[in-house]
């Protein structure tokens, strides 16, 4: 099936050309580049300079979080006492790498320390009681969480209880409850005075370190920078700073986990981008932590030993393949699922057989396709307990919509874009419709694309685009440029790899050509046709190939002008063209409709539009096939002027085409008048076939004088008898109904039939 985006481009910031000379000619830079950075909010130059340019007073002072001091004076008095002390841990990218940090900064000041990752089946997210029972016994006495511990009342307790004190590390949405821990650090805390809010667990952790040495430890800065970005916080203020300098350590890192791990992806170390770290790097990471015990990552980050790094980077990459198997298997059981039940505001569904780890990555995936907020739950057979993920959409705050349904929930944490939870079976329809009312209720804007600028392609030059690094690094709240190139003409369309997956286009603006590559769009090329003219929208980057380099934009979104219509036209209509699901079949022939109709799924609908009025009162609910050849361009173009935002598939099936006879002309209508003013009683049933013989005429055409004749009431005709009216009144045989609509007919055969594909687009444009 194919796709077309539905989102819309938001416009264009009204930007005043004369500033963006000014300021183009200030900082030296492209007007490309200023574009961007005023839609960013960076209006003047100043701005500008100070975001461009990153250094150390970037970093805030960690004592201005809520218990640092306190949470330090512990730390110490442990260190001093050689206590043990144990780093409690999580098991997605933010969790290990902040275990990896804190463990790392403690071991190098001589610490008892060791860590503890909880296991995601057996023990779940966050302080365990048996777990710090575990700990405790093992003669544990100072807990130090990482990544979580602001939802863990009980397990903390338990510990207070044991005299053991648990310092709390977190960044995650706080309670209106907070446990009774000796110190809970989190930038959030409403005691707390911290300029940024934003940081990841690993960042809080990276204060808590600074605190302790007393200087920024800039040689961790790597893998601060890994969990940053895999957390996919704000890369804004002191995180955007993390980034920059941790990017520069990764480039140049001495870990030999991590060049074990570059070695897998086969990424050399200079090489090494944010994009890495979220699309490579975070997912190996993650998949560790969602199939099983996520302590072999801690291990990778902090050994130094190649041969088990080596084995490391081996294993943890082979957890990665086994989890993109995973994901791939439930997503196309969750999409078979959906096709049964498609309707919901809210998509809640639930298995015994799925694998719970790596249900989040499954919900995200659906999202992009649906535009839907889903959770996804695995059922415990023995325990009726449903454990779950869900992800959501800009609009929509997942973590406010569970809170204000907490009661259907064993427990859930999260924020705005996604969660985990728990609940009961029994509850799962309830959680479906509690939530698909919370969301009719909401007012939920258009889904828009954001457009960092609108740009001809002639202003796409390598020193243009290579600018926009100067940005970097890239991530949430300071996403990649998205470029739009507005009205280009599609000059060459073809797809590529293996399975035609993807799609190559060149387009051009006046004499300037712009190469366009579109992953896992393959498809679209069916709706695009030469000197089209369309709208771009994507990443552009410099393609080099060869020794060569030259501008080429990554696309994710086109718009065209009018709707997205395919070519499918053929002359024999078969089983095969009737039997897709979810399908408006349209059909303007009645006889055709008939029988067609028993062909159709039960999940498409066969519709009937016998005239022009029918067809623009038609509103599609789905994608739509033209079956047969409507009987005037207007009627086609009522159908399909009000459905834009469905895919059309046009079949322009005809079994004869009046376009091939002809109209009568003057000559032929004189001819059969005075045939039939000779003979009569002529028996058109039984001897209308000796008409068409005596006329040597097609038979379509001489029946269509006869229709005209017998509307212009120069014959009638009784019983199937015809015979000549004598002396009838004078009418224009050319403005009859009958004349006038095969004229319209053979206007539509010999655009829909007869024509380029080009123009049969066209005319709906006009």
């Amino acid at each position: 099936m194919v796709t077309v985006s539905k989102k819309k481009w938001k416009n264009e910031e009204q930007i005043e050309d004369e500033k963006v000379k000014q300021l183009a000619k200030e900082l030296d830079v492209s007007e490309l580049f200023i574009k961007v950075c005023l839609q960013r909010g960076l209006t003047n130059a100043k701005a500008i300079r100070n975001f461009i340019k990153i250094d150390e007073s970037w970093f805030h002072d960690p004592f201005l979080l809520h218990d640092m001091d306190k949470g330090m004076e512990r730390i110490i008095q442990a260190l001093e006492s050689n206590e043990k002390i144990t780093v409690y841990g999580d098991y997605d990218a933010d969790g290990m790498t902040s275990t990896a940090l804190l463990v790392e900064a403690l071991d190098s000041l001589g610490a008892n320390v060791n860590y503890y990752l909880p296991n995601r089946f057996i023990e779940g997210y966050g302080p365990n009681t048996q777990a710090f029972d575990k700990i405790i016994k093992d003669g544990t006495s100072l807990i130090i969480t990482v990544d979580n511990g602001v939802a863990g009342h009980q397990a903390i307790e338990f510990a207070q209880n044991k005299q053991v004190d648990v310092i709390v590390t977190d960044h995650h949405e706080l309670p209106e409850n907070l446990p009774d821990a000796y110190a809970i650090i989190h930038p959030k805390h409403p005691k707390g005075n911290y300029p940024f809010s934003d940081l990841a667990g690993v960042g809080v952790t990276l204060k808590v370190v600074t605190a302790l040495i007393g200087e920024l430890p800039v040689e961790m800065l790597d893998i601060a920078a890994i969990g940053t970005v895999a957390d996919l916080v704000s890369l804004t203020d002191e995180n955007r700073a993390i980034v920059f300098f941790g990017l520069q350590m990764l480039q140049n890192t001495q870990r030999e986990g991590l060049l074990q791990l570059f070695n897998v992806i086969g990424k050399d170390p200079e090489e090494i981008s944010e994009e890495t770290i979220g699309f490579q790097i975070a997912p190996r990471l993650n998949a560790v932590g969602r199939l099983g015990d996520a302590s072999p990552c801690v291990e990778l980050l902090t050994t130094h030993e190649l041969q088990k790094a080596e084995e490391l980077a081996m294993y943890i990459n082979e957890k990665n393949e086994e989890r993109k198997a995973i994901v791939e298997e439930i997503t196309i059981d969750v999409l078979n699922k959906l096709k049964k039940d498609s309707e919901a505001e809210v998509i809640v569904l639930a298995d015994e057989k799925w694998h719970p780890g790596v249900l989040g990555i499954v919900a995200s995936r659906v999202v992009e396709q649906t535009q839907k907020v889903t959770l996804l739950f695995a059922i415990d057979s023995d325990t009726k307990i449903a454990k779950g993920s869900g992800r959501s959409i800009p609009s929509i705050n997942l973590y406010e919509a569970l809170l204000e349904n907490e009661e259907l929930f064993t427990q859930f944490g999260g924020h705005h874009m996604a969660a985990g939870m728990s609940a009961e079976e029994e509850q799962l329809p309830n959680i479906q419709k509690n939530l698909s009312r919370y969301v009719s209720q909401l007012e939920i804007t258009d889904s828009y694309q954001e457009i960092d600028a609108y740009i001809p392609i002639e202003d796409l030059s390598i020193d243009s685009i290579k600018e926009l690094d100067q940005l970097r690094p890239f991530g949430t709240d300071n996403n990649k440029p998205i470029i739009a190139c507005s009205d280009v003409h599609v000059l060459k369309k073809r797809k590529v790899g293996a399975e035609g997956d993807h799609l190559k286009l060149l387009v051009g603006q006046d004499d300037h050509q712009l190469d366009i590559i579109s992953f896992q769009n393959g498809k679209i090329s069916e709706v695009l046709y030469e000197q089209q003219v369309i709208s771009v929208a994507g990443y552009v980057e410099v393609n080099e190939w060869n020794g060569f380099s030259k501008p080429q934009m990554q696309m994710f979104d086109l718009k065209l002008q009018g709707p997205a219509i395919i070519d499918q036209r053929t002359s024999e209509l078969t089983k095969d063209h009737l039997n897709h699901p979810d399908t408006d079949y349209i059909f303007y022939n009645e006889k055709i409709y008939e029988k067609a109709k028993p062909l159709i799924p039960n999940s498409s609908r066969a519709i009937l539009l016998k005239n022009e009025e029918e067809a623009l009162a038609y509103k599609a609910t789905q994608e739509m096939v033209i079956v047969d050849c409507p009987f005037s361009i207007s009627q086609f173009q009522n159908t399909v002027l009000e459905n834009v935002d469905f895919v059309i598939r046009c079949l322009f099936y005809k079994k004869s085409h009046l376009y091939l006879i002809g109209l009568p002309s003057r000559q032929e209508f004189t001819k059969v008048y005075k045939y039939l003013a000779k003979h009569k009683n002529i028996d058109l049933q039984n001897e209308g076939h000796l008409l068409v013989q005596q006329l040597k005429m097609e038979s379509a055409k001489v029946f269509l004088i006869v229709k005209v004749f017998l509307e212009a009431k120069f014959v009638i005709i009784n019983n199937g008898v015809l015979n000549i009216i004598n002396n009838p009144k004078k009418r224009d045989l050319q403005k009859t109904k009958s004349f006038l609509e095969s004229k319209q007919q053979i206007a539509a055969e010999e655009l829909f039939l007869y024509s380029s594909f080009n123009e049969v687009i066209y005319s709906i444009n006009k």
